[in-house]
């Protein structure tokens, strides 16, 4: 028995209309819906919530230039979620070390620190261009700055920074890391509503 060309063509056709409708609808349906029950916050975002308005996403970095605020990683996609991105400059381009060379500067000046003893992350753009996140040792730097700007003692900024201080995620994968929207939210004493 020998198949014609029309029923193989009619076959191929079946097979592929049967692998759209699952793979390209109830697949991406049943996940979506499982994901919003199981993980609601994420699934919207992680939006935080001030006053009933939301003012970020935990996992989506904002520009903070006052003084009086913690500053974030530098970013290659100018924080905009729509076109995240690194640089993909490597570390022997020329361009991204006169870059580095300048941030350090302006920030050692700014922070009073000797730009050597700066940590990376305050000079280093993430993959991505949005990390929401600084190291611990970053906001340590930034805390006089923060406390004299706001005319409060460092030591209410440091216990601001250990409370914000996350830990790895599931206690392994990672680095410990202070949400900046978080911390600055925090110095403003809003309040937070997940």
């Amino acid at each position: 028995m020998t198949v014609t060309r029309s029923a193989s063509w009619l076959s191929a056709v079946r097979a592929a209309v049967v692998f759209i409708v699952l793979c390209g609808g109830l697949y991406p349906l049943l996940v979506t819906n499982a994901g919003k029950v199981m993980f609601l916050h994420e699934a919207l975002g992680s939006m935080i919530i001030v006053d009933d308005t939301v003012v970020g996403s935990e996992l989506v970095g904002q520009r903070f230039t006052a003084p009086e605020y913690f500053h974030g990683r530098p970013s290659a996609a100018a924080y905009d979620p729509f076109s995240v991105g690194g640089s993909n400059y490597s570390a022997s381009n020329p361009d991204l070390r006169a870059r580095a060379a300048e941030d350090s500067s302006i920030i050692a000046q700014r922070e009073g620190f000797d730009p050597g003893s700066i940590p990376v992350d305050l000079i280093s753009a993430s993959g991505s261009g949005i990390d929401p996140h600084i190291s611990p040792e970053s906001a340590t730097v930034q805390a006089e700055r923060v406390a004299k700007a706001r005319d409060i003692p460092v030591s209410h900024v440091n216990e601001l920074i250990e409370r914000y201080t996350e830990g790895p995620t599931l206690g392994v994968f990672g680095q410990p890391r202070v949400n900046v929207l978080r911390i600055n939210l925090a110095l403003d004493g809003k309040e937070i509503s997940d």
